[in-house]
């Protein structure tokens, strides 16, 4: 097994089973965790474990292919405390004020309608690459500031069962995450590397501190055979390659088929009630932003959020790339307070660019401001591809 995905497991709560499927926002904290101390290396070519992946995704063995980012509650990171606040971006610099503010319905329909335009694409692998940032509080008492810790993330979920998939994962570097907060770190004496303490379950203890640099680490690629030999994504359960194909392209019939899994509780801890709508927006994010559905899938599961009541429109957003979209959120409860799932989507193409994680209303007795941001994963490529990396 990799140090790095020895680490990931050495990273999970004991109380929960090490081979039950993992939400795709936990496998995100987790592998935050694990490139943070990861030993540098060379590649490996060992197999995962087998381990369903992160947020409506492949299956461990797959490593991350695509992201959807619905939200488990295992907060990645301490968030920004003195800029940023509702409606910034993940980076720290204010968005542009919204020249419009249509609601969820119109900017889902609207997105899903583009969407089923596209053609269907074809290839023996399913490559994605995504960025993830997640947020730290770093510095000595009565000088915190806030840092950034990014990370790429590229899959490539073969096509045909009984083959390999393959991961490539690369830490970019943290940086300060504001303009104040680069003048504190400035102050700080301008420090190249930077001591992380990331909690393990949502108000929970921490895990030991980890270490983060400004330079980017190396590159690791990984291949792994598939789960079962054919299990790739999780969609409330591991799923083949098949099961994704078969999915209805009719809203009511895709919702009736996703609530066939759901048994009243979260997707990572059977003990942690969740609502039924909380469940199928945090289950689909897959189906929108990344998954290897066929257009007409992923715009029936544009459809059908947008029937859910507790989606709500935040009006224009700008993701942690930068890039403006129309933003819809679906708010839950944590031990952290409101926090607010939020996903940016292209006005122009329809596409999902990035989904944030944004503290809306702290809990009595947290000590982080409204609008903090606490995550983000966007979206830099996927498409269907014969090649895989080497």
């Amino acid at each position: 097994m990799s140090d790095v995905l020895r680490t990931l497991r050495e990273a999970r709560p004991e109380e929960l089973n090490p081979d039950a499927p993992v939400d795709p926002e936990v496998r995100r904290a987790e592998l935050a965790r694990a490139m943070a101390e990861a030993p540098s290396g060379r590649d490996a070519r060992e197999p995962r474990p087998a381990r369903p992946v992160r947020r409506a995704w492949p299956v461990w063995g797959l490593g991350l292919a695509g992201a959807a980012a619905a939200a488990a509650l295992v907060v990645t990171g301490l968030p920004a405390t003195d800029e940023t606040r509702p409606g910034q971006e993940a980076g720290g610099s204010a968005a542009a004020p919204p020249v419009r503010r249509l609601d969820a319905g119109t900017v889902l329909l609207a997105a899903a309608e583009k969407t089923e335009r596209r053609p269907a694409g074809t290839g023996a692998y399913w490559h994605v690459e995504t960025i993830d940032s997640t947020y730290y509080e770093v510095g000595e008492p009565g000088a915190r500031y806030t840092v950034v810790d990014r990370s790429r993330q590229e899959t490539w979920t073969p096509r045909e069962p009984g083959t390999r998939s393959w991961t490539r994962q690369q830490r970019l570097g943290a940086k300060a995450a504001t303009t104040a907060d680069a003048a504190a770190w400035r102050a700080a004496g301008s420090p190249s590397t930077f001591t992380l303490e990331v909690p393990t379950t949502p108000g929970g203890g921490k895990l030991k501190p980890l270490r983060a640099s400004t330079a980017p680490g190396p590159v690791k690629t990984e291949s792994a055979p598939l789960v079962d030999g054919d299990k790739v994504f999780w969609l409330g359960r591991n799923v083949t390659m098949a099961d994704l194909r078969a999915l209805p392209a009719d809203p009511a019939k895709l919702e009736a088929e996703l609530l066939r899994w759901y048994e009243g509780h979260d997707t990572e801890a059977a003990g942690r009630p969740m609502e039924q709508d909380a469940w199928l927006y945090r289950t689909s994010m897959g189906l929108v932003m990344d998954m290897p559905v066929t257009p007409k899938v992923r715009a029936a599961a544009l459809r059908m959020l947008a029937g859910l009541e507790r989606v709500e429109a935040v009006g224009a957003v700008e993701d942690a790339r930068g890039r403006t979209g129309d933003g819809v959120a679906f708010d839950a409860r944590t031990a952290l307070g409101t926090v607010r799932h939020r996903l940016v989507i292209d006005p122009k193409s329809g596409r999902a660019l990035a989904q944030d994680r944004v503290l809306l209303k702290p809990a009595a007795g947290v000590d982080r401001p409204a609008g903090t941001v606490l995550s983000s994963a966007a979206v830099t490529a996927m498409e269907w591809t014969d090649s895989a990396p080497r």
